[in-house]
């Protein structure tokens, strides 16, 4: 009796172990200007990916959303008439499906999911607004808004914490991060109090992202060249400003910066940032209690990158150039967040945001 559950349990947890061994990373590519989104698998052994697909969009194709649970993908299509395309991912191959195309409040630069999957979140740049769009149970966003909401100038990314309680929108145009309650039942907003959190004036909030046990928010500020800490009180929502740090990579001698895109480590250690005029991806190691942020290096990388990710497993950085239109992956040293330059590759036109999943 006993010898037969220990087999048992010994082929359960062998079957889980190949399961998690053999568990493919999908890398998913939007192409603005050839309207298409490349679908890639990432091998771990190296940092290397290959092309499994390309998929025909329709529109100019820009920021992508993943579902929580990996099973949809969601591209903003920039041009007339701007919509949103709901993709099926393939639970074996990772290939994308098509599932609806429907209308966006407007030309939308920004776009993730709640949660719980529920609700797809977007912000226009060009429209000054943020919208909520409920979320279909077969993964398909639905047409109709829950909510389209006025914002100062040039709504930038939006997103909800790590809780699923609050929702957050920079405002580039307006220098401010705007803070509301966010009903996960129903998908409605109130403004929080207070209702933001101002920037330095002329610093152009742009991307953000939480560390993974909700206590600190990393932005970067598009027109200044910098990246702000703030500390977040998770009970009420809010930010407080903590310090700033310049992404001016040494010795650059351009006048303009523009920093773009911002990823943690899934541990939490590393934050790296890109800036488009100096084509650089600049690296910090996180101080683990005070969140506080030491530079490593700027690291040059592809021309103007606008978009980057790192793999779940925390050990790729995977950047596309926007004038360049090809992909550079990083290996990422585990000790010291340094990155290694491993290969190289042509993508389509316009590359500008990536997504990185494990097949669940």
């Amino acid at each position: 009796m006993h010898s037969n559950l220990s087999r048992l349990f010994t082929t359960l947890m062998l079957a889980a172990i190949g399961a998690s061994a053999f568990a493919k990373t999908m890398v998913y590519v939007s192409n603005a200007d050839s309207q298409d989104i490349y679908v890639m698998e990432l091998k771990q052994a190296d940092g290397s990916v290959a092309l499994v697909d390309k998929v025909a969009t329709g529109g100019t194709v820009m920021p992508l959303a993943i579902s929580p649970n990996h099973r949809f993908l969601y591209a903003s299509l920039r041009s007339q008439p701007y919509s949103v395309s709901s993709f099926a991912i393939d639970g074996r191959s990772g290939k994308l499906n098509l599932m609806s195309t429907v209308p966006l409040a407007d030309n939308m630069a920004n776009l993730a999911t709640d949660k719980t999957g529920r609700f797809l979140l977007a912000a226009s740049y060009t429209g000054n607004k943020i919208s909520i769009n409920p979320i279909a149970a077969n993964g398909s966003v639905e047409a109709t808004p829950v909510a389209v909401i006025p914002t100062r100038e040039k709504a930038h990314a939006i997103a909800t914490d790590p809780a699923n309680t609050h929702l957050f929108a920079s405002n580039l145009g307006g220098d401010i991060i705007l803070q509301y309650r966010f009903d996960a039942a129903n998908g409605k907003v109130t403004p929080n109090t207070p209702p933001y959190v101002e920037t330095s004036k002329g610093a152009g909030p742009r991307h953000f992202v939480f560390d993974r046990r909700a206590r600190f928010v990393y932005s970067t500020n598009e027109l200044d060249g910098t990246l702000n800490t703030y500390r977040y009180d998770a009970a009420t929502g809010t930010m407080t400003l903590q310090s700033t740090v310049s992404l001016l990579p040494k010795g650059f001698k351009g006048d303009a910066l523009a920093p773009a895109d911002l990823h943690l480590t899934p541990d939490g250690r590393f934050l790296y940032a890109s800036e488009r005029t100096s084509s650089t991806l600049t690296g910090f190691a996180v101080d683990p209690e005070s969140g506080a942020l030491t530079l490593i290096a700027s690291f040059p990388t592809e021309t103007q990158p606008r978009g980057f990710n790192i793999d779940p497993s925390g050990r790729y950085l995977l950047a596309v150039g926007q004038k360049s239109n090809r992909m550079s992956s990083y290996a990422i040293d585990q000790k010291s967040g340094a990155l290694q330059f491993l290969h190289q590759y042509d993508m389509g036109k316009n590359p500008n945001w990536v997504e990185i999943i494990d097949l669940q």
